[in-house]
């Protein structure tokens, strides 16, 4: 990636926002963050907002991508759902927006951490997990650091523990695909 890009971090709380700009950070990308949008504590839904605030930042990305090098990173968490079916949803709101949906050139990640990113985190603090259970929180969304060390070591080894959540592996994917296509 660029020295020019320029990242956006769309996401639904806090602990998104202190995993991306972390891993960010060990990517020798975190100074590029041009802003974050995170939806507002106790007001709804943060899925509703990411899902409503997408269309607006991928207009905004577009709009821009041709002037300044530009990555949108988008987390929203499957809360139960299928992973797939909350990319397909941002698909369809796009859609329905009158936009065309992500094209597969654009610096455009969405991750979907499942049921939430508190699943990444304990499979990351070592324990073994599924993808149906609900995860302790942290107690300070800051102490994701080691977390996102060990994640950022797998990649880099290209090797990660078995048996790994499935949308982390897909993270892994979206990440290489995505942002980091020289990988």
């Amino acid at each position: 990636m660029s020295r020019t890009v320029q990242v956006v971090i769309l996401c639904e709380d806090r602990q998104h926002e202190a995993f991306a700009r972390r891993f960010l950070a060990l990517a020798g990308m975190g100074a590029r963050v041009q802003r974050v949008r995170i939806a507002p504590k106790g007001r709804g839904s943060g899925e509703q907002f990411v899902r409503e605030k997408f269309v607006e930042e991928m207009a905004f990305y577009r709009d821009r991508q041709h002037r300044v090098g530009q990555a949108l990173i988008v987390i929203i968490d499957a809360d139960g759902h299928d992973a797939a079916a909350r990319v397909e949803h941002l698909k369809k709101v796009c859609v329905d927006a009158g936009l065309p949906p992500r094209q597969p050139e654009e610096r455009v990640a969405i991750f979907v951490p499942a049921r939430n990113i508190e699943t990444w985190l304990a499979y990351l603090e070592g324990n073994a997990v599924n993808e149906l259970d609900t995860y302790p929180r942290l107690e300070n969304q800051r102490e994701c650091q080691r977390h996102v060390e060990s994640l950022w070591a797998m990649c880099q080894r290209r090797e990660i523990r078995e048996p790994a959540p499935p949308s982390l592996v897909e993270a892994c994917l979206e990440y290489r695909a995505r942002l980091d296509p020289g990988s």
